[in-house]
């Protein structure tokens, strides 16, 4: 097992906007130095001293960023509590377009795979629909949900979307025409996130109640509820197959805070649990194939610290520890070897998997 036991902590948030005012594009590298213990194979524990160049990235936001996602290769989307959503060239460390629109802080950002649309959700009860190379101003506003809105998932044609609130409802949105079809509500049922599963007509969900729901989109029936957990549920993401999906827990102290993989094929059980984090389990990934040599997945945590782990057997690979970026809320593939890191304190942490000595977990850049 690989562990990094500490980041020495990098300028205050508050000193970096304010350094980049004047020059917003310019990067900033400085040398970092940490520790970490390494396993080697022989089972010997080694400390290594760990320095790498670090870039500091114009900020893509001023305040707390609520979520981040993968647009493309290159770029990503963001919202936060500064109401704005910003695309961004997390390659070069430039903002690329910022899109204003919403009243209130943004909850969640969805993209639409293989094209230049996006969406996002916020407190103000609305989703809008956004266009990289149209106007700064939303494409479609789609009002139909009570509360903050806290789920948005893509169906696999990009015909549909569908949305979740605390209002205990999901609604069926056309894409097209920016018309809700569909609509369910299940008493207590309050969303805490959705996403679709890849070519199939399904939609899953977790939910505050502590379960995590399959819905069918032909009808918006829930097709299957998995045993409840101890804790809320506050996050799922669904393997690109489709045949897996991860769930993540609130917590505090350990108690709690674990992510879970399920089967969505026809046992439908609970396969693996990840257990390790101290605070909430705020979001997972599934990593891609190539980033290592079994199966991986990464959680991030309020408790500052993404971890990696196998798949298959639970074993955590390795720890970074993002030391003064409070609740890291938010986690994107940015591509093979890249990883996205939204955080309270410290915008957007760009992170690089190393295999050059070993699985290892480096933070390269922020914005």
């Amino acid at each position: 097992m690989l562990l990094l036991r500490c980041q020495p902590k990098r300028v205050p948030p508050q000193k970096v906007f304010c350094r980049f005012c004047a020059g917003m594009g310019k990067l900033q590298s400085k040398l970092k130095h940490g520790t970490y213990k390494y396993s080697r194979p022989d089972g010997i524990i080694e400390e290594r001293i760990q320095t790498k160049v670090f870039q500091e990235y114009s900020p893509a936001h001023v305040d707390t960023v609520s979520a981040v996602a993968a647009l493309n290769s290159d770029l990503c989307v963001s919202g936060g509590k500064d109401k704005t959503v910003v695309a961004y060239n997390w390659k070069t460390g430039n903002v690329v377009k910022r899109f204003k629109g919403h009243e209130r802080e943004i909850t969640k950002v969805a993209c639409i795979p293989q094209s230049n649309q996006f969406f996002s959700a916020s407190r103000d009860r609305m989703v809008m629909m956004w266009d990289l190379h149209g106007s700064s101003q939303p494409r479609q506003q789609l009002s139909g949900h009570a509360m903050v809105v806290t789920g948005l998932a893509v169906g696999p044609d990009l015909s549909q979307l569908c949305t979740g609130s605390r209002d205990n409802t999901l609604l069926l949105w056309d894409v097209g025409t920016g018309q809700c079809v569909e609509r369910a509500s299940i008493s207590r049922n309050v969303v805490t996130h959705l996403c679709w599963v890849p070519r199939e007509p399904y939609i899953l969900q977790t939910s505050e109640d502590k379960t995590i729901r399959l819905w069918d989109s032909r009808g918006l029936q829930v097709a299957h509820m998995f045993p409840a957990k101890q804790h809320i549920q506050t996050y799922c993401e669904v393997s690109v197959d489709g045949h897996k999906c991860i769930s993540c827990s609130s917590g505090f102290g350990g108690e709690g805070c674990e992510a879970t993989l399920w089967d969505l094929r026809q046992t439908r059980k609970r396969i693996c649990e990840y257990k390790g984090h101290f605070q909430t389990v705020a979001s997972c990934v599934f990593l891609p194939r190539a980033l290592g040599l079994m199966p991986i997945i990464a959680t991030s945590s309020h408790d500052c610290k993404v971890k990696i782990w196998n798949q298959d057997t639970g074993a955590c690979l390795f720890t970074l520890s993002l030391d003064g970026s409070g609740p890291l809320t938010s986690l994107a593939v940015g591509d093979t070897t890249s990883l996205l890191c939204a955080s309270f304190n410290r915008g957007i942490h760009l992170l690089r998997v190393d295999h050059s000595q070993g699985l290892e977990l480096r933070e390269v850049a922020a914005f």
